[in-house]
């Protein structure tokens, strides 16, 4: 008896501990379950915490994004002036013109201080000496006439031959090829406002009504943009070839929204001309289609987005970017080596300004390049130990001795996402740093490369502002009509040309045209 009790309590004793491995087995994989859930938490609270710390100033994203309880750092250098006109700058005021177009006299009929009359009409036969006008001051306003519409009526004879009997008609003139039509001015006006102001359509009915009393319907406003977009077709291709021949080009892409779907608005652009145009995809596929950098041989400037590096051109990376990813990691992650590497690009962009302004330099010297890029390197490497430590090699502990429970085939793990393991941005700004020192540092082999891409920049900003003021593209053709025609008012105003005697010279069929 007192054996089978025994039995049965050591039964009972290997019956709990069984039981109690199985809790603390259990346990112990919701522990880790719960430590796994809870390291991925913290990485997405810090990813959204690293969202909320980026501005203009340390990040890609637009200033208007900010909001206005931010406080926003530049990244250009105080001049030490202050500020408004310089001494010794001309300024520009509003000053009287010789020749007014309307003169108005205010005569004096009656003394201030006696109350003697004087006579209004200077031929008077009692006017005095002391009477007559011996001084004017003047005064000129200037101010807008009375607006309205001006119609002009267009008409051309028709006679019949004495001899034969023809009805002869004279002909009419291109601009009054219709019975009734709108002029050249009013078509200027209308692609001014809605293209180069950006006021929507609604918007630009509402000024004509306002302005001249006139209604315009949406489909007039419409049709007058397609016929400027059909003048512009000979500069739309001179741009292309003027862009695929300079030396160096910007390049952008921005999302924008056309038919409620996502469209990419691509710009190409020089100091001189600009080239929009849209399309449903942004990398290489939209590229090659628009056809101007797989033709381009010179220099491309741009932001790393990474289908720009399969084009076999050479290429020149945006410090402005660079710059504010290495005030991020300066601000939020006190990376010392950001700090170093901001100093030294800033350090070699005012050498080269100062470099450039000497005549004849096209380059920093050598002894100017080897001394930058001996620091450039010596800081990635330093970098280099601090974010990509190399692995310690793994101990493995040695191995327990084998019971019958181990023989027992483990449970198939069900296989985790695949893929290279995310890096820090801190690692992937220092491998962009090290991989592309060359695009990185291009501005100082040649002056010629711009130290950032603010001119592309700049260029495709507008439609961010256009989706802003005016919202999306309703229809493709309206897109395609705003690419050609900005362009065109992008490129005339980089040569200094009026907007709107450069719209009236495109519908009277001779648009400005840049010189390949």
């Amino acid at each position: 008896m007192a054996k089978q009790k025994n039995d049965v309590s050591k039964k009972n004793q290997t019956r709990q501990i069984q039981q109690l491995q199985k809790t603390i087995d259990s346990l112990e994989k919701e522990n880790n379950q719960l430590k796994k859930e809870n390291e991925e938490l913290k990485n997405q609270i810090n990813s959204l915490m690293e969202q909320l710390k980026k501005d203009s100033h340390n990040s890609s994203k637009p200033p208007s994004t900010d909001g206005f309880k931010k406080k926003i750092k530049s990244l250009r250098k105080s001049s030490g002036k202050k500020p408004g006109g310089q001494a010794g700058h001309a300024g520009h005021t509003l000053e009287m013109v010789e020749n007014p177009d309307h003169i108005t006299v205010y005569q004096i009929d009656k003394c201030e201080k006696c109350g003697y009359s004087f006579p209004l009409d200077a031929d008077a036969a009692d006017a005095a000496d002391a009477e007559e006008v011996y001084n004017v001051e003047s005064h000129q306003v200037f101010d807008i006439p009375a607006l309205k519409m001006e119609v002009v009526e267009h008409q051309a004879e028709m006679k019949k031959c004495p001899q034969c009997g023809f009805v002869n008609k004279a002909k009419f003139p291109p601009q009054a090829s219709n019975i009734v039509q709108y002029g050249v001015k009013i078509n200027s006006l209308i692609s001014y406002l809605s293209n180069y102001q950006l006021i929507p359509l609604e918007r630009v009915k509402e000024f004509m009504t306002d302005l001249f009393n006139h209604t315009l319907s949406k489909a007039t406003v419409i049709e007058m943009n397609r016929k400027i977009h059909q003048a512009l077709q000979p500069f739309e291709q001179t741009a292309k070839d003027k862009i695929i021949n300079s030396s160096v080009v910007h390049a952008d892409e921005s999302g924008f929204y056309c038919e409620n779907k996502r469209q990419w608005l691509h710009c190409a652009s020089t100091e001189t001309v600009t080239y929009y145009q849209f399309h449903p995809k942004r990398g290489k596929e939209a590229m090659d289609e628009i056809g101007i950098l797989p033709y381009f041989k010179g220099i491309l400037i741009h932001d790393f987005w990474k289908p720009y590096l399969k084009y076999s051109c050479a290429h020149g990376l945006c410090n402005a970017h660079h710059l504010r990813e290495l005030i991020f990691l300066i601000e939020e992650k006190n990376c010392h080596w950001a700090y170093d590497m901001k100093n030294l690009l800033l350090e070699i962009k005012e050498e080269v300004d100062t470099e450039k302004a000497k005549t004849g330099s096209v380059c920093l010297k050598a002894e100017s390049i080897n001394k930058f890029e001996n620091r450039y390197d010596t800081i990635i490497e330093q970098a280099i130990k601090i974010e990509q430590p190399s692995p310690s090699p793994i101990t493995l502990p040695p191995p327990a001795p084998l019971n019958n429970s181990d023989l027992q085939l483990p449970n198939k793990k069900k296989r985790g996402r695949q893929g290279r393991e995310k890096k820090s941005k801190a690692s992937n700004l220092l491998t962009r740093l090290k991989d592309h020192k060359d695009k990185v540092l291009a501005f100082m082999h040649d002056f010629n490369v711009p130290f950032d891409n603010n001119q592309g920049e700049r260029d495709i900003r507008m439609i961010k502002l256009q989706q802003k003021i005016s919202g999306s593209f309703r229809t493709k053709q309206g897109a395609e009509f705003f690419c050609r025609i900005r362009s065109y008012i992008s490129t005339v105003r980089k040569n200094g040309i009026n907007v709107f005697c450069a719209i009236n010279d495109a519908i009277r069929g001779q648009p400005f045209i840049p010189i390949v």
